[in-house]
């Protein structure tokens, strides 16, 4: 059973694991609205179950469930002209992942972006959070589109990343243990 308390305990100890200096202040005092929190909900549509589906207008991530039902989260998006919808495959999953920019988020802002070129390590101040959802193409590979976590929660339910979906940590730990590798995503 889903509850506020299972995300506020789930939260307390993401942020217990990944408090430091860069973050842990902002990110771990941060109160997540009443509203931004996942919810079991009644879906109104076909959907089968075991789907991710994203609204980028309503800043929502549905998981499906059997029977119209689906857990909601809220989610940030891609900025203008950077949010990709499409039809993918869950072709990898990974915990405290590593991440490497894009030449393209390089070419955008080289001065965020550059320095990290090489990569950098999973962590509590790596972008993509806590954990990562790889979003495939089918029939192909890696679209380097991601569903993930955030070390900045305050920036949930707002389009404010380069392409990806992102989740407060606790939400996104929560959902990656629910999604299996192989599960479809829409990016509607």
């Amino acid at each position: 059973m889903l509850t506020r308390r299972h995300f506020i305990q789930t939260g307390a100890a993401t942020a217990a694991i990944t408090a430091t200096p860069v973050f842990s202040q902002s990110a771990a005092t941060h109160v997540v609205p009443e509203e931004y929190m996942p919810r079991i909900v009644n879906i109104a549509n076909d959907f089968g179950p075991n789907e991710l589906h994203v609204d980028p207008g309503a800043f929502a991530l549905y998981w499906t469930l059997p029977e119209g039902r689906a857990i909601r989260y809220t989610v940030g998006i891609g900025r203008a002209g950077l949010y990709e919808s499409g039809d993918f495959t869950i072709g990898a999953k990974k915990e405290w992942p590593s991440w490497t920019p894009t030449p393209e988020m390089i070419a955008r802002s080289p001065g965020s972006y550059a320095r990290y070129a090489d990569g950098m390590p999973g962590g509590p101040n790596n972008p993509l959070g806590a954990r990562a959802l790889y979003l495939f193409a089918p029939g192909g590979g890696d679209t380097f589109l991601r569903i993930h976590g955030t070390p900045q929660p305050w920036t949930i339910a707002s389009a404010v990343s380069n392409g990806c979906v992102r989740l407060v940590n606790s939400h996104v730990t929560h959902l990656y243990d629910q999604v299996p590798l192989g599960s479809r995503a829409i990016l509607h």
